[in-house]
């Protein structure tokens, strides 16, 4: 999956950052609030207006392509029958929600946390390589940050957008919830000079996230944990910022977890989020609605159904001040670049069945390959039908 460009990209300094983004000033009212979102709302105008203004993002940090397949594909061609089949049956997570535990313990047992946390380590163990193959290696699909650039640049820029509105400057220290291969915290070093410290459950992921950062000899640490699992390993105020993207979805204790990390923040600290939220528009009660949940939820990987307004309660309740919230897409729609990703996998997936019926490939592929793509329409559908978006962004902050 190549990224459509009308236009060069230049690099950025490493350690370069931009004015901070102006409409992140402490608001101390309701009104306030909304024009904060207003200002978002302007620059996401701005973006759109300027379709063929060059793309100007810090590449530095990003992964060879052709190479990370090639490492995913051994791993994908070698996994053994017991991994195949923990990886199907980690599906069943997906099915259930952590607000109703009467089902998650008819389902699980009662140490349905546990189950859990296994699931997610069996998922995310295939899943990630299985990503890596397309440009979703740091499995989120992004905001639509340009109108005409593809997922890899979109990525880039919704995290400089990030380091600049988080303040970011040379020497922070900045904690990463739900790091994956670590290239996103790669990209928010190279881009503000930062040491970033990132947390995943997944040792596969973590030792992918090590070695990148060593090779480019990185200020990056990875630290094995499930934020489920609570007090997190770290120092209270240890942190000058913290950003997370599209992992609270598998949150069990939103509370809970966001005053822990109030805990690690310094006062003044800002804290940015982008993730998955069922909209307005949602009615459970709707069949039809009701359906396309069931079949997205498995493809983004969400045991959680979080609304915006429950964020924004958790955090307040954690003691921080939300500073603007609001669906970070032009347009509030993602499906362009869902879409992109849908093709591309569908088009691969034609191509795995094909060296499957060779020989060329083992059988366990035409498996992954028809599991990754069954609900890719489902996910552009409830999109343009504005009833779930992955691409909700908060910004909020620790006062002083």
């Amino acid at each position: 999956m190549s990224s459509i460009r009308h236009s060069p990209v230049t690099m950025q300094p490493a350690a370069s950052v931009p004015a901070p983004f102006k409409g992140s000033a402490t608001p101390s009212s309701n009104s306030d609030r909304t024009s904060s979102s207003d200002s978002l709302a302007h620059e996401k105008k701005a973006r759109k207006a300027k379709p063929n203004s060059s793309i100007d993002v810090d590449r530095s940090a990003s992964p060879g392509r052709l190479q990370t397949m090639r490492k995913s594909y051994r791993v994908l061609k070698n996994l053994t029958p017991k991994q195949m089949e923990d990886f199907m049956n980690s599906y069943v997570i997906y099915g259930l929600d952590w607000e109703d535990e009467a089902q998650m313990i008819a389902t699980l047992g009662p140490d349905y946390p546990t189950a859990v946390h296994d699931c997610l380590v069996s998922y995310y163990s295939v899943l990630n390589h299985l990503c890596a193959l397309g440009e979703v290696e740091k499995m989120y699909i992004p905001p639509v940050m340009n109108t005409h650039a593809g997922i890899l640049d979109n990525q880039l820029l919704y995290e400089e957008f990030v380091a600049r509105e988080i303040e970011l400057k040379a020497g922070d220290r900045v904690l990463d919830l739900g790091c994956g291969r670590g290239r996103v915290a790669a990209h928010m070093s190279k881009y503000a000079g930062v040491h970033v410290t990132g947390l995943n459950l997944d040792a596969d992921q973590l030792a992918s996230a090590r070695a990148f950062a060593s090779k480019r000899k990185l200020p990056l640490e990875f630290i094995q944990q499930d934020f489920n699992v609570l007090p997190l390993k770290l120092e209270s105020e240890s942190f000058d910022a913290f950003y997370q993207i599209q992992a609270l979805s598998l949150c069990k204790d939103l509370p809970a977890t966001f005053r822990e990390i109030y805990r690690v923040l310094k006062p003044g600290a800002k804290l940015s989020l982008l993730d998955w939220v069922s909209l307005p528009a949602y009615d459970a009660k709707n069949p039809e609605h009701a359906e396309l949940m069931r079949r997205i939820k498995p493809l983004i990987g969400a045991v959680g159904t979080p609304t915006a307004e429950k964020f924004q309660a958790a955090l307040e309740e954690a003691g921080f001040r939300v500073l603007k919230s609001d669906n970070a897409s032009i347009d509030g729609l993602q499906a362009p670049l869902i879409e992109r990703a849908d093709g591309y996998f569908r088009r691969l997936q034609s191509l795995v069945l094909a060296l499957v019926k060779l020989h060329v490939l083992p059988p366990h592929f035409k498996t992954l390959m028809l599991r990754l793509t069954q609900d890719g329409q489902a996910f552009i559908q409830a999109d343009r039908m504005r009833l779930i978006t992955t691409s909700y962004h908060i910004l909020a902050e620790k006062p002083l």
